[in-house]
């Protein structure tokens, strides 16, 4: 064949296409709620890494003073974590098919997460109280910008565990049903808890 007459193909129209015929009428085997909960999750990766690089290399300039960090921070980090192994325990056990462990551990979950938010709110009260302003020096407003950010994902969580709750408790509802939620809302909260890691140690260590 030569080059004018590879020109006038049209593969589309083509029959026995591989790349047609490699599909063989197979469904995306991943789930919808949970290819949509990793692309939110790379989002949001990106998102924290750029803010953790600006924080990096703008406290090299000389104008950066440090920001004291609340003892309320390790508090709260004990109860984001606690609340993450709840979540885990209520994955834990709708594997297992115990519903009443699901929402036992579900709720304590959701309660500590609400915990957590009332204690960054103490906590950012507390640098306010000893004169911490956003405008007091970049730090300071670096300090309010990661808190809020890491904040609001959890209030966006905490929206989710609304909807999942809702299932967990409603009457007659089964493990098979709620499963699926329940694994995707923990592993959002075992997300949530590496970025808190990573920025509460780049906090403390700068």
């Amino acid at each position: 064949m030569n080059f004018f007459s590879q020109l006038a193909v049209k593969p589309w129209l083509t029959s026995g296409d591989p790349v047609v015929d490699s599909h063989d009428g197979k469904e995306f085997a991943l789930p919808i709620p949970t290819f949509g909960l990793r692309v939110f999750l790379a989002v949001a990766t990106m998102l924290f890494s750029l803010m953790v690089v600006a924080y990096s290399e703008r406290m090299l300039f000389g104008d950066w003073k440090i920001t004291p960090e609340p003892w309320l921070l390790w508090a709260n980090t004990l109860i984001l974590v606690l609340s993450s192994v709840a979540f885990h325990r209520a994955f834990t056990s709708a594997r297992k098919g115990e519903m009443e462990g699901v929402k036992a551990n579900f709720f304590a979950a959701g309660i500590l997460s609400a915990a957590f938010l009332a204690g960054q709110l103490l906590a950012s009260q507390q640098l306010v109280g000893m004169g911490f302003f956003i405008s007091s020096n970049v730090s300071v407003a670096f300090f309010y910008m990661l808190t809020v950010t890491h904040a609001l994902h959890l209030v966006g969580g905490l929206i989710a565990w609304g909807l999942t709750a809702s299932k967990v408790w409603r009457d007659g509802s089964s493990v098979a049903e709620v499963r699926l939620s329940v694994e995707l809302c923990a592993f959002y909260w075992h997300f949530l808890l590496l970025v808190w890691m990573v920025l509460f140690s780049l906090l403390l260590l700068t």
